[in-house]
């Protein structure tokens, strides 16, 4: 088993277990205020606000949701991009001993629906122009009040519910919640899964801490406390924006960079003004930056360290950025349900481009065979990875049986398939599940599948993911249509537009006169997929 074995080299630049403080999420927050209280926690287009101002703004939003009858356990959902107000909402519902519920603000009516009331979310932190797309499944939910939060003037004749600043202000001083750190949920996850419904991944205090411990011990030898500025424009609703961008940069007293999205232009200027030392990223930010004409010029050399995750990073790309920059790019691999890094190339050692890298402290892992799961198979061997962790997830929600299928014997099954090398360095080679990974975002196929059979002309529809140079893979459908029946590519990519997120929808629609099955009757998508590769 690869548990420990690469460390034989390292033994001097990191612990192979790290101490993991059973407190809650918050107080992560709370400490690094009582040591670098007046030093500035975010900065948003030049708004900067100190780690007393956010903490004092946390405890106002816990005592106003307080106010208004949560409970402990209670989930409270966020719709927001990346601003200040989005780190106020996320301490604040879990202040209040809450439940954080992570929404994609991208999601379309269906999709938010599903969510709101899987979770059974009370409220919804929104953003202005989507709060009434809120409204407008409100009554199907359990939804009681929509707080709108408006970033620019004219956002606020969008806004549908109570204005976020107004608010925080209904409140009393906050009462402090009783938190038993491993056992109580501070965040759920939504991820996809085999049926092709999001489920969402209970992450625990404990949980959510000890993965920021972890990547901590990972990086400390790279990282100055109360220090470091972190370049946040990976979304904080993405598990992987949460830990290693708000979650970390708190943890060691730094001060978030936000951005609501990835724009090639603005994080350039951003960069230039703000002078980031951390910039953790997905592939296609790093392709986008690397091939700007003028990159050199905005001062992206303040870049020490940078880690990405969610796609595989074509080491061209790599070795151009780091050329330009003087930074380090450290590929890693994490999923939902381990909080969720598990995975990175060391900084303090031999980084191999193609890989994951080792475990990250406290993490066992080990490739297991594919028919059974039971049997680690040997160095070079395919087989799946399986983890097991202090980060890995108490379960799914209200998915017992989900839950029993993905942990067993303490031990998570990720469904990915991998290789280990003799120096224990993991390298991810294919999924077992479906899901295709665009431009960093999980996008499950069926999902989009059951839109198309929505279409009057579509017969039978498989939806898979092609490569990209740009966004990794892009999604792809094959359609057979009725017979008599007719569309056209454009037709059917616009007949989706509405009724997903825009990274869901087909870039590319082939139409077949049939489909590869199998005896019974079932499409075979890896017959398509593969099919795909070849050309």
């Amino acid at each position: 088993m690869m548990e420990k074995q690469w460390l034989s080299q390292y033994t001097d630049s990191i612990q192979t277990v790290v101490e993991v403080p059973v407190v809650p999420v918050y107080r992560v927050l709370e400490e690094t205020t009582e040591r670098y209280g007046g030093q500035d926690a975010v900065s948003f287009y030049g708004r900067t606000l100190t780690y007393k101002q956010v903490l004092g703004m946390a405890r106002a939003f816990a005592g106003a949701i307080q106010e208004q009858g949560v409970q402990k356990g209670d989930r409270i959902a966020i719709m927001l991009p990346n601003c200040p107000q989005y780190i106020v909402a996320y301490y604040g519902i879990l202040l209040a001993g809450a439940v954080v519920t992570q929404v994609n603000p991208m999601l379309m009516e269906r999709e938010l629906t599903h969510i709101l009331q899987d979770s059974g979310a009370r409220m919804v932190v929104a953003y202005a122009p989507l709060s009434g797309r809120v409204q407008a499944v409100q009554g199907e939910t359990d939804v009681e009040t929509v707080i709108s939060v408006v970033l620019t003037p004219e956002e606020a004749a969008l806004s549908q519910g109570v204005p976020f600043e107004a608010f925080m202000q209904t409140g009393v001083a906050w009462r402090p919640v009783e938190i038993h750190p491993r056992e109580d949920v501070a965040v759920l996850q939504y991820t996809g899964g085999t049926t092709g419904l999001s489920k969402g991944a209970m992450l625990t205090h404990y949980n959510v801490v000890a993965n920021l411990v972890q990547t901590y011990e990972f990086f400390k030898e790279e990282i100055t406390m109360g220090q470091e500025r972190y370049l946040t424009v990976i979304p904080l609703f993405h598990v992987f924006g949460m830990t290693s961008c708000m979650n970390l940069a708190i943890y060691a007293g730094g001060t978030n960079i936000l951005l609501p999205r990835f724009g090639t232009e603005e994080v350039l200027q951003t960069i230039k003004r703000e002078r980031p030392t951390i910039f953790p990223g997905v592939p296609t930010m790093y392709i986008a930056l690397t091939s700007h004409p003028q990159a050199e010029q905005y001062g992206i050399d303040s870049i020490r360290i940078c880690n990405t995750g969610s796609a595989p990073m074509p080491v061209e790309v790599l070795r151009e950025f780091e050329r330009k920059t003087g930074a380090q790019i450290l590929e890693g691999y994490g999923l939902s349900e381990a909080s969720p890094v598990t995975h990175v190339n060391p900084p303090f050692g031999v980084r191999k481009p193609g890989s994951i890298g080792i475990g990250v402290p406290s993490t066992d892992y080990k490739v297991v065979d594919l028919a059974q799961g039971l049997q680690e198979v040997p160095a070079g061997e395919l087989g799946e990875l399986i983890i097991r962790g202090p980060q890995v997830m108490k379960g799914y929600w209200n998915m017992p049986e989900e839950t029993a299928h993905t942990i067993r014997d303490g031990w998570l099954y990720t469904g990915d398939i991998a290789r280990t090398d003799e120096d224990g360095y993991v390298y991810i080679v294919d999924r077992k599940k479906d899901m295709i990974l665009a431009s960093g975002f999980n996008v499950y196929p069926r999902d989009i599948e059951e839109v198309l059979y929505e279409h009057p002309a579509v017969q039978e529809a498989v939806v898979v993911g092609v490569p990209d140079a740009y966004r990794g893979e892009t999604v792809k459908a094959v359609v057979v249509l009725k017979n008599g029946a007719a569309a056209a590519e454009d037709e059917l990519i616009a007949y989706c537009r509405p009724l997903m997120a825009a990274y869901k929808v087909p870039r590319i629609v082939e139409f077949r006169g049939s489909l590869p099955k199998t005896n019974v009757g079932k499409i075979l998508r890896r017959a398509i997929r593969d099919e795909m590769k070849q050309r």
